[in-house]
Protein backbone atom coordinates (compact mmCIF):
# COMPACT_ATOMS: atom_id res chain seq x y z
CA UNK A 1 0.00 0.00 0.00
CA UNK A 2 1.40 3.38 -1.06
CA UNK A 3 2.33 6.08 1.96
CA UNK A 4 -0.80 8.31 0.68
CA UNK A 5 -2.89 5.41 0.78
CA UNK A 6 -2.44 4.62 3.73
CA UNK A 7 -2.47 8.11 4.76
CA UNK A 8 -5.80 8.30 3.03
CA UNK A 9 -7.11 5.34 4.86
CA UNK A 10 -6.14 6.45 8.06
CA UNK A 11 -7.81 10.10 7.93
CA UNK A 12 -11.27 7.93 7.20
CA UNK A 13 -10.38 5.69 10.26
CA UNK A 14 -9.93 8.48 12.66
CA UNK A 15 -12.96 10.57 11.55
CA UNK A 16 -14.99 7.34 11.65
CA UNK A 17 -13.71 6.70 14.63
CA UNK A 18 -14.01 9.95 15.90
CA UNK A 19 -18.10 10.20 14.69
CA UNK A 20 -18.52 6.97 16.77
CA UNK A 21 -17.00 8.43 19.99
CA UNK A 22 -18.79 12.18 20.05
CA UNK A 23 -21.99 10.10 18.70
CA UNK A 24 -21.40 7.51 21.77
CA UNK A 25 -20.91 10.15 24.45
CA UNK A 26 -24.52 11.60 23.11
CA UNK A 27 -26.04 8.75 23.58
CA UNK A 28 -24.65 7.63 27.29
CA UNK A 29 -25.14 11.78 28.28
CA UNK A 30 -28.84 12.52 26.73
CA UNK A 31 -30.29 9.78 24.81
CA UNK A 32 -30.45 6.73 26.91
CA UNK A 33 -31.34 8.36 29.87
CA UNK A 34 -33.89 10.31 28.50
CA UNK A 35 -35.61 7.03 27.51
CA UNK A 36 -37.03 6.68 30.67
CA UNK A 37 -38.62 9.80 30.06
CA UNK A 38 -40.81 8.62 27.02
CA UNK A 39 -43.90 7.13 29.25
CA UNK A 40 -45.43 4.22 29.28
CA UNK A 41 -48.08 4.85 26.74
CA UNK A 42 -45.54 5.62 23.65
CA UNK A 43 -42.82 3.63 25.08
CA UNK A 44 -43.20 0.86 22.45
CA UNK A 45 -43.38 2.64 19.01
CA UNK A 46 -40.52 5.08 20.10
CA UNK A 47 -38.17 1.87 20.85
CA UNK A 48 -39.07 0.57 17.65
CA UNK A 49 -38.66 3.95 15.59
CA UNK A 50 -35.61 4.61 17.85
CA UNK A 51 -34.08 0.70 16.56
CA UNK A 52 -34.69 1.67 12.90
CA UNK A 53 -33.52 4.87 12.51
CA UNK A 54 -30.51 4.61 14.79
CA UNK A 55 -29.56 1.50 11.91
CA UNK A 56 -29.04 3.86 9.62
CA UNK A 57 -27.16 6.60 12.19
CA UNK A 58 -24.65 4.13 13.04
CA UNK A 59 -24.19 1.40 11.00
CA UNK A 60 -22.34 3.26 7.77
CA UNK A 61 -19.87 4.65 10.29
CA UNK A 62 -19.63 1.46 12.47
CA UNK A 63 -18.61 -0.97 9.38
CA UNK A 64 -15.91 1.84 7.30
CA UNK A 65 -14.12 2.22 10.81
CA UNK A 66 -14.21 -1.86 11.22
CA UNK A 67 -13.00 -2.10 7.37
CA UNK A 68 -10.19 0.45 7.72
CA UNK A 69 -8.90 -0.49 11.17
CA UNK A 70 -8.83 -4.44 9.76
CA UNK A 71 -7.10 -3.00 7.03
CA UNK A 72 -4.63 -0.38 8.58
CA UNK A 73 -3.21 -3.43 10.70
CA UNK A 74 -2.69 -5.70 8.09
CA UNK A 75 -0.94 -3.57 5.85
CA UNK A 76 0.69 -0.97 8.28
CA UNK A 77 4.34 -0.43 7.72
CA UNK A 78 7.24 -2.38 9.47
CA UNK A 79 8.00 -0.12 12.80
CA UNK A 80 4.75 1.95 12.33
CA UNK A 81 2.72 1.70 16.23
CA UNK A 82 0.85 -1.71 15.10
CA UNK A 83 0.09 -2.25 18.29
CA UNK A 84 -2.42 0.68 18.52
CA UNK A 85 -3.92 -1.09 15.33
CA UNK A 86 -4.47 -4.50 17.02
CA UNK A 87 -5.67 -3.03 20.53
CA UNK A 88 -7.97 -0.44 18.54
CA UNK A 89 -9.22 -3.58 16.48
CA UNK A 90 -9.68 -5.93 19.91
CA UNK A 91 -11.32 -2.83 21.47
CA UNK A 92 -14.24 -3.25 17.96
CA UNK A 93 -14.63 -6.65 19.05
CA UNK A 94 -15.46 -5.48 22.84
CA UNK A 95 -17.96 -2.42 21.48
CA UNK A 96 -19.39 -4.43 18.79
CA UNK A 97 -19.73 -7.79 20.89
CA UNK A 98 -21.35 -5.44 23.84
CA UNK A 99 -23.56 -3.56 21.24
CA UNK A 100 -24.86 -6.79 19.55
CA UNK A 101 -24.99 -9.10 22.80
CA UNK A 102 -25.68 -6.67 25.19
CA UNK A 103 -27.50 -3.17 23.89
CA UNK A 104 -29.44 -4.93 20.99
CA UNK A 105 -31.38 -7.27 23.29
CA UNK A 106 -31.87 -4.27 25.56
CA UNK A 107 -33.69 -2.60 23.16
CA UNK A 108 -35.46 -5.54 22.05
CA UNK A 109 -37.03 -6.03 25.27
CA UNK A 110 -37.71 -2.38 25.75
CA UNK A 111 -39.77 -2.24 22.36
CA UNK A 112 -41.91 -4.66 23.97
CA UNK A 113 -42.64 -2.43 26.93
CA UNK A 114 -40.92 -0.03 29.22
CA UNK A 115 -39.18 -2.03 31.96
CA UNK A 116 -37.32 -0.03 34.62
CA UNK A 117 -34.92 -2.87 35.17
CA UNK A 118 -33.91 -3.21 31.31
CA UNK A 119 -33.27 0.60 30.68
CA UNK A 120 -31.29 0.72 34.13
CA UNK A 121 -29.25 -2.37 32.30
CA UNK A 122 -29.22 -0.46 28.80
CA UNK A 123 -27.22 2.91 30.93
CA UNK A 124 -24.97 1.22 33.10
CA UNK A 125 -23.60 -1.23 30.01
CA UNK A 126 -23.57 1.13 27.42
CA UNK A 127 -20.24 2.58 29.61
CA UNK A 128 -18.29 -0.81 27.92
CA UNK A 129 -19.00 0.96 24.18
CA UNK A 130 -18.70 4.66 25.55
CA UNK A 131 -14.89 4.12 27.47
CA UNK A 132 -13.98 1.50 24.30
CA UNK A 133 -14.56 4.03 21.38
CA UNK A 134 -13.34 6.41 23.68
CA UNK A 135 -9.71 4.52 24.24
CA UNK A 136 -10.17 3.68 20.56
CA UNK A 137 -10.72 7.56 19.69
CA UNK A 138 -7.31 7.82 21.37
CA UNK A 139 -5.44 5.43 19.72
CA UNK A 140 -6.51 6.53 16.62
CA UNK A 141 -4.94 9.76 17.27
CA UNK A 142 -1.96 8.04 18.14
CA UNK A 143 -1.89 6.48 15.00
CA UNK A 144 -2.24 9.43 13.00
CA UNK A 145 0.22 11.18 15.20
CA UNK A 146 3.01 7.89 14.87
Amino acid sequence: MSESLFLGLLLVHLAATWYMVGLIWFVQMVHYPLLAWVGELASVGYQREHMRRTTWVVLPPMVVEAFSALILVLNGPLGWANWMGVVGVGLLGVTWGSTFLIQVPCHEKLAQGFQREMHAKLVKTNWIRTLGWSVRGLLALGMVWA
